[in-house]
């Protein structure tokens, strides 16, 4: 796992001096890769890579990047892991080829000089961005994993093309012009993360999941802008595909053969992830993804495994005591950091340089210090990501299920429950429920947006409208300006079908791998997530419907194989999430931070935000209705945007650490 950063001139501008930025867009990336830095640069081709270095597999100099290939043809830097990489070692080694190290960046170098470059991502099963410079075409081929777990940036800057691993790197970049794309700024307002196929900068834009994108330096000048370069990406693998085929050719089996293949699928992918030359463990939070994940390592480890989880003081949101109990029955060596309030907002300043687009999940405050914790103690974690969208365990997929029946009631009849539903969300408004002898998780789960949400999915007018309502985004829009358009989603039997693919193209890679990559890369952690192999995709693709919901209950065939190594106890539990209790923080120790975002949302914000329309979400949330997730958007995408106006721009010109490999 590391940064990477690159730089390919235009022969129409060919000012060798520009390489020279490779250097400080590099650095700037040191987080992501502490273990030391490398640096490329052929001047007379106007290329240069830069690499910085997380050492977890072959910890030698035979490991350092950019790399160089046997033949001396390629040339890559390359971010993340190829898990099966022993295996496609053993397979090249009977063909002939001879290693001089131990890692799987010299394993996908040789496989793309054996195999080409198409068929060797195909072989991958990883997660991994990387640029390879092909000398003898001249070409430049960026490629991206299969879902998006790794991030790779494109832009334009005068007569250059720059990519890296964050965008911070390319605002290093001398000739790069950072404009506000307005239509991303408020689809972030909206949906509290920018789409991976939008980005906050307007010519800049993200290479998509399971593509390459090849260009020559001749190249630059003939596309112009970022939309005509976006247009040459190609696809090596299409989520798209492999959900429709996926439905279209469903798995038959009882209800154990479908259990016993995902066992031995799940098995293999953490097998495969447990594979490191550092300490290793894993996020435990008490929840079926992460207890399978962790049931399965410690299934095949010979000792405990080091799990870690985050405690919280506030009631309802503190899940530290089911991941303990997990920890217990599975023998782990389980640490468990209990967090006051204030150490959990005393990290908010941090988040926009971390995350370096704007973003407002809030679940990012424990999730970077469960990766802080981590980090102490090892140097990858396995984590449970993925899970919700490949076997439905948002609650939006069972309600799918559920109000899909419920259609068949009349429309009138439906609304009379909706209005039903809208007056107790008043009454959480309005704090009649903290009157009552109710669970503290109980009140969290009653939140009145989330009433609200329910009573508007009721009246919905047929499946199409029940489907839109399911994926839009319910907050008001606080922006002045449309928001970016929405994923292009293939036709799929069922609701549950297509409101799955709809988080699986949108929501998982703009917003849980986003979380997630900042949230361990800003510790020098790496993330690891077995149940987004892409072979468990696809057969989660290819699982009937009841296999994910069934009585009213979403991924059923993850509790039926947990219960091998768990007890009922410890799996029939309500989904919680990983949630911080923002609400009640703005209206108490947040409410001087919040007030002073407001007035500048007010003095400079207006091009993007209506300040009149955010300042009547704060009275509103003030009163006690509950607007957190509209504020917290608005907050901290005016706090990204005072994060990027004071951060300096590194542009030095020193003499490079490499003049060729």
């Amino acid at each position: 796992m590391c940064g990477i950063a690159g730089i390919l001139i235009s022969p129409a501008q060919m000012d060798p001096k520009l390489l020279e930025a490779i250097g400080p867009m590099t650095s700037s990336l040191r987080l992501r890769g502490p273990d030391g830095q490398g640096l490329w640069v052929d001047r007379d081709a106007g290329i240069a890579f830069g690499h910085r270095r997380l050492a977890i597999v072959d910890l030698s100099s035979t490991g350092r990047q950019p790399m160089r290939s046997a033949s001396g043809r390629y040339v890559i830097t390359f971010n993340g892991e190829i898990y099966n990489f022993r295996d496609l070692r053993r397979e090249l080694e009977s063909a002939g080829r001879q290693f001089r190290g131990t890692g799987d960046t010299e394993v996908l170098l040789c496989a793309i000089e054996t195999w080409g470059l198409e068929s060797s991502l195909r072989r991958c099963a990883g997660m991994f961005a990387f640029a390879l410079w092909d000398l003898e075409t001249k070409t430049l081929h960026l490629a991206r994993d299969r879902i998006g777990k790794k991030p790779l940036y494109v832009a334009l800057a005068g007569h250059a093309l720059v990519f890296a691993s964050e965008l911070k790197a390319i605002r290093c970049f001398p000739s790069f012009s950072p404009e506000l794309d307005f239509g991303a700024a408020g689809a972030m307002l909206s949906k509290g993360w920018v789409p991976d196929h939008a980005c906050i900068w307007r010519n800049a834009f993200k290479l998509p999941p399971g593509s390459v994108l090849s260009v020559r330096s001749t190249d630059i000048a003939q596309a112009g802008s970022v939309t005509s370069l976006s247009q040459r990406v190609k696809h090596w693998w299409s989520l798209a595909e492999i959900a429709t085929k996926g439905r279209e050719d469903p798995i038959a089996g009882s209800d154990d053969d479908l259990t016993n293949e995902l066992d031995d699928l799940l098995r293999l992918a953490v097998r495969e992830r447990m594979i490191a030359d550092v300490p290793l463990g894993s996020f435990l939070s008490g929840g079926i993804d992460s207890s399978t994940v962790v049931a399965l390592m410690q299934a095949q480890s010979r000792s405990p495994v080091r799990t870690f989880t985050i405690a919280f003081s506030e009631g309802g949101f503190d899940e530290s005591g089911y991941a303990a109990d997990v920890a217990k029955h599975l023998g782990t060596d389980h640490t468990e950091l209990h967090l006051s309030p204030e150490a959990a907002r005393q990290v908010i300043p941090e988040l926009p340089r971390i995350w370096d687009e704007p973003f407002a999940d809030e679940s990012q405050i424990p999730t970077l210090l469960v990766a802080r914790l981590a980090r102490q103690h090892v140097t990858v974690a396995l984590s449970g990501d993925g899970g919700d969208e490949c076997f439905a365990g948002y609650g939006r997929h069972f309600m799918a299920d559920r109000l899909k029946r419920q259609q068949s009631l009349p429309l009138a009849v439906r609304r009379t429950l909706a209005t039903g539903l809208d007056l107790l969300a008043r009454a959480a408004r309005e704090d009649i429920l903290d009157r009552l002898p109710l669970a503290a998780n109980m009140r969290h789960m009653l939140r009145s947006d989330r009433l609200n949400r329910f009573a508007g999915l009721l009246s919905a007018r047929h499946e199409d409208d029940l489907y839109q309502r399911l994926v839009t985004s319910p907050t008001a829009s606080l922006t002045r300006h449309d928001q970016s358009s929405s994923i292009a989603a293939p036709k799929l039997d069922g609701l549950l079908s297509r409101v799955l693919y709809d988080d699986m193209a949108g929501y998982l890679p703009g917003d849980i791998l986003v979380k997630l990559d900042r949230a361990t890369m800003a510790n020098g952690l790496e993330g690891r997530c077995p149940l987004l192999d892409h072979r468990v995709i696809e057969f989660a693709w290819r699982l009937p419907s009841d296999a994910k919901v069934r009585d009213g209950r979403g991924k059923w065939i993850l509790r039926n194989l947990l219960r091998r190594y768990l007890p009922d106890r410890l799996i029939d539990r309500p989904k919680q999430g990983f949630d911080v209790p923002v609400a009640a923080w703005l209206r108490g120790p947040l409410r001087s931070w919040a007030t002073d975002l407001l007035a500048d949302i007010r003095h400079d914000g207006e091009d993007v935000l209506d300040s009149a329309k955010v300042d009547g979400c704060w009275r509103d949330h003030m009163r006690g209705q509950d607007r957190s997730r509209e504020l917290w958007s608005a907050l901290m995408f005016q706090a990204w945007r005072y994060e990027t106006r004071q951060a300096p721009i590194a542009t030095g010109s020193r003499e490079l650490d490499m003049a060729g490999v």
